[in-house]
Order: structure tokens, then C-alpha cells, then sequence
């Protein structure tokens, strides 16, 4: 076999890799209210269904790497693949939520060893230029899956099951390891740090999935449930504890210097607030189209599918241009363009006409994230020294999904506090059936979907009705606001905080790189290869 091909081969194997790990991100949303229809889910144990695999991910992604630099890039790649296989297979037969949430944590556990790993495999197969290349291809063609991803998961729940989602990646798996197996070099960095952060790996996780449990308990419990504050205070002070422990421990898997790289922590702390809007806006928008506005499984993952397709051919295009004039204003009014395109989506109802409800918003949301995912990408890996740019890269990934974490867990709460007292205020001194108030309590428990009024008398079933879908609106409204908001400020920030440095470095993305880069999967990294670092302003500057 000739060098060129295994090469080639190499990174079909690494792609495919990364691909199944992005495309579980981007179908489960849409298969949410038909597995919450099959186990009885309500809204936290939807939550909780991606929560599980987020919160793996992030406790896991910044060690994924480091892993396969000591045991083998090939070994553990290989090994996270098995692993991936047998979580997809655990979720495609979950007898229950409980168990589909415990399996989707295993699952995030195992794509935590993909993604870093497809990425230290190119690092060590290819140099200089052909790296650049490499990693640009393995962008491009991972990036298609989030355009196929939410229309091909609902067209496989709509003929088949949402179980399909997750065991279609079953035989793709198999032929990725016999691929790796056969092309791919074994590496190893005889360098590398042979300690694992275990202790942060621990406190980052439980830090993180306190508060994530509380605020999805907390419409549920209430503030005043000791599970319910406990687990938001254990949380807050285990998290203090992990940055208290990664600015002291020498082998850290965080390296919180870089944070003194203004660039970079202004960088990160957009992507914090951008990526919470983005993310938790279109979580919520899924559903709700689905639950309340009636679309089908494969509608709903057409509706939004103009974002990935205007990341696909517009973000290297808005890449250039932050190379010409600098990243400050792309990254200051993309945000806010996506933002407005998340309020002008306050105007969809239970009823919504597509071409003139929702696909506005669509598009002007889609703009505003193609302007400001490639800089935001570039910005946080040029602001470091070449030697930091993994470290770099593997901090700003896990920012993305942190923020994705958090705001579903804080928008999911401010939209169940919402719905409960709206619905509760719309038919307060109405005389309902005991029928009725449990229709009511019942609905509760799925904010956008629609009351189970079957059996009662028409004109109580239709109070019922309009309050239930008024309410729904209503919730919906004030979550996807809520959104738009957080981008806004986001572009703020960036508009404030950030120093276009005196020199750029190109931006050498093939055309459609950055299509990694969008919403429904945050594992986005950008321009990447042959180029020099250049360093930012330090942060007191």
C-alpha cells in the first residue's frame, strides 16, 4: 500500500471516527418527544438525556487526548470506538429513561476519547502543511454531518424508531475499527505527562453536575427541597475546589495561565455566553416545534438545517475577513445578528406558518453564527504560543459544552417556572373537574406539550387546551429570548474586551471547515496547520 493511500485512509478512519460522536449530538434533540412518548419522559428526564452525555464529555475532553499520547493514539481511539459501539447499542435498547440516561453518560465518556483522539492522530500521521490540510478535511467533512444530521435522525425516527439513532451507528463503528486497524500508525509521545488528573476529573464533574441537577430538579422540588439547594451548594463549592486544585496541581489538566492571555479569556468567556444562547435556543426549539406546533420528527430537523448550511459555505468566507480587518467587530456583531435572529423566532406560535414564522429568524440567526464561529475559533488558538495551541483548542471545546450544559439546565428551568405559573394564572378561578386538574398537573410535566383532555366535557377540555397551548407559547417565547439576550451580550463583550492583535495570521481553512463549528455540535475547532502563533496582548494590558 502506498504512503498516499494510508494516509488518505488515515483520515477517512479519523473522520468517520468524529463523525459518530457529532451526529449523536445532532439527531437526540430531535428524537426527544418520541422516546419521552415511548418511556413516559417529561421535560428533566428530556433534559437529562443530553445532559448525561454533556457533562461526560466535558469531565473527560481535556485528558481524552493525553490518554492515547501515553497508551497508544491508535489503542485508545480504537478502544473509544468499542466503547461508542456498545453505549449506542445500550441506548438503542434502554428499557427505561433511567437507563437511557445512564447509558448516554457512558456514551459521552467514550466520544471524550474520539474526538481528541481523531485530532492527536492526524497531529502525529502529517507535518507542517500537509497537517494543515489534514485537520481542514477532517473539519469539512465532520461539519457535513451537522448538516445532515437533524433531517437524517428525523427521517430515521419517523420510519423506524428514535432506538434507531442510536444503533445505526453500530455498523459504521465496525467498519471505522477494521479501517483503523489496518491503516492507522500506532503513535505514542514518549514526552508525555504520565499522570492523569484524577482528582480534577472528579471535582470538575461533580462542580458541573450539582447546579446542572438542581436547576433541572428545581420546578420539580422547589428551592426549598434540601436536594434540591444541597446539590446547587455541594456543587458551586466542589467547583471552587477544582480551580482551586488546577492552579496548584503541577500535572493540571487545566492550564489556567492562558486565562492571562486577554485575547483568550475574552475569547472564551464569548463563547461561554454565545454558545449557551445558541445552544439552548435550539434545544428548545426542536421541541417545541414538535410538541406544540405539531411538526414531524424529520420537519423539525429540516426547519433548522438552513444553519448548518449557511456555516457550510459563509464561515471561511467571514474567516478571511477577520484575517483583513481584524476578529474584534466580526465577533462583536456576528452575536448580535444571532441574537436578533432568536427574537425575530419569538414570533413562532403553535400554528406557524415556516416561510414567514420561522424560516426568517432561521436565516438571520445562521448569518450571525457564520460570522462569529470561525474568528471566535481562530482567535482563541492564535492568542496562545504555537506549543499551547492543543491545550488551547481542547479549553475552548470544552467552554462550548459547558455552556451548552448550563443552559439547558438554566433555560429548561426558566421555561418550566414560566409554564407552571402562567398555566396556573390563565386558569385561576376557573372550576375544574378533578379530571381536569389532573390533566393540568399532568401537563406540567412536558411544558410544550399538548393537555391529554380526552373525556372532558368540550367546553372544560377547551379551557384546558387554550391555557396548556397559550402557556406553551409563552414559555417558549421567554427561553428563546432569553437566548437571543445571552448572544447579544456575548457581542458585547467581544466589542468591549477584545484587541485585534497588530498582525493576524491567515486563516487557512479549506472552504467548508468551519461547518464543524455551528450549534448542534460544539466541538468546533478552526484554523488549524502550518502557521505561525501569534500572541496576544497579556490581560493587563
Amino acid at each position: 500500500m502506498s504512503e498516499e493511500r494510508r494516509n488518505r485512509l488515515t483520515i477517512i478512519a479519523t473522520i468517520l471516527g468524529s463523525t459518530v460522536v457529532f451526529l449523536d449530538a445532532t439527531v437526540v434533540n430531535v428524537a426527544l418527544p418520541a422516546l419521552s412518548d415511548d418511556l413516559g419522559a417529561g421535560l428533566a428526564d428530556q433534559q437529562w438525556v443530553v445532559e448525561a452525555y454533556l457533562l461526560a464529555l466535558v469531565a473527560l475532553l481535556l485528558v481524552g487526548g493525553s490518554l492515547g499520547d501515553q497508551f497508544g493514539r491508535r489503542r485508545i481511539f480504537i478502544i473509544g470506538l468499542a466503547l461508542f459501539g456498545v453505549t449506542s447499542v445500550l441506548c438503542g435498547i434502554a428499557p427505561s429513561t433511567e437507563m437511557l440516561i445512564g447509558a448516554r453518560a457512558l456514551q459521552g465518556f467514550a466520544g471524550a476519547l474520539l474526538v481528541p483522539g481523531s485530532l492527536a492522530i492526524l497531529a502525529a500521521t502529517f507535518e507542517g502543511a500537509e497537517r494543515g490540510k489534514a485537520v481542514g478535511t477532517w473539519t469539512a467533512w465532520t461539519g457535513i454531518a451537522t448538516v445532515v444530521g437533524p433531517a437524517g435522525g428525523g427521517a430515521l425516527v419517523e420510519a423506524i424508531s428514535w432506538r434507531a439513532i442510536f444503533l445505526v451507528n453500530v455498523p459504521l463503528i465496525l467498519f471505522t475499527m477494521w479501517l483503523a486497524q489496518r491503516n492507522v500508525r500506532e503513535s505514542v509521545d514518549p514526552n508525555a505527562d504520565r499522570h492523569i488528573d484524577w482528582v480534577g476529573i472528579v471535582l470538575s464533574a461533580l462542580g458541573l453536575g450539582g447546579p446542572v441537577f438542581a436547576l433541572i430538579q428545581q420546578p420539580t422540588h422547589g428551592w426549598s427541597d434540601p436536594i434540591v439547594y444541597g446539590s446547587m451548594i455541594a456543587g458551586l463549592a466542589l467547583f471552587a475546589a477544582f480551580l482551586v486544585w488546577e492552579s496548584r496541581y503541577k500535572h493540571a489538566m487545566l492550564d489556567l495561565k492562558l486565562f492571562k492571555v486577554r485575547n483568550f479569556a475574552i475569547t472564551n468567556l464569548e463563547t461561554l455566553v454565545v454558545y449557551s444562547g445558541l445552544i439552548g435556543a435550539l434545544f428548545f426549539i426542536t421541541l417545541f416545534l414538535q410538541e406544540t406546533a405539531g411538526y414531524s420528527p424529520i420537519a423539525a430537523g429540516l426547519a433548522t438545517t438552513p444553519v448548518s448550511v449557511i456555516l457550510f459555505f459563509l464561515s471561511p468566507r467571514f474567516g478571511r475577513i477577520a484575517t483583513v480587518i481584524g476578529p474584534r467587530v466580526p465577533m462583536c456583531v456576528g452575536p448580535i445578528v444571532g441574537g436578533i435572529g432568536l427574537l425575530l423566532m419569538m414570533r413562532i406560535g403553535a400554528n406557524p406558518n415556516y416561510l414567514t414564522d420561522v424560516l426568517p429568524g432561521v436565516v438571520v440567526f445562521g448569518l450571525g453564527l457564520a460570522a462569529t464561529v470561525a474568528p471566535l475559533t481562530a482567535t482563541a488558538l492564535n492568542s496562545v504560543d504555537e506549543r499551547h495551541v492543543g491545550i488551547a483548542s481542547g479549553i475552548n471545546n470544552g467552554v462550548s459544552r459547558v455552556a451548552g450544559l448550563l443552559a439547558i439546565a438554566i433555560l429548561g428551568a426558566l421555561i418550566a417556572g414560566s409554564f407552571s405559573s402562567d398555566i396556573d394564572s390563565k386558569l385561576s378561578g376557573v372550576q375544574l373537574t378533578p379530571q381536569a386538574q389532573q390533566a393540568v398537573t399532568k401537563a406540567k410535566d412536558k411544558p410544550f406539550g399538548l393537555a391529554d383532555t380526552g373525556g372532558l366535557p368540550p367546553a372544560e377540555a377547551a379551557k384546558v387546551d387554550t391555557a396548556v397551548t397559550d402557556s406553551s407559547e409563552n414559555a417558549f417565547h421567554l427561553g428563546i429570548g432569553a437566548g437571543g439576550m445571552l448572544m447579544i451580550v456575548g457581542g458585547i463583550i467581544a466589542g468591549i474586551g477584545l484587541r485585534n492583535p497588530k498582525r493576524e495570521t491567515e486563516y487557512d481553512a479549506p472552504g467548508a471547515a468551519p461547518a464543524g463549528e455551528c450549534a448542534h455540535c460544539p466541538d468546533h475547532l478552526g484554523a488549524a496547520g502550518d502557521r505561525e502563533a501569534e500572541a496576544a496582548e497579556p490581560a493587563s494590558a
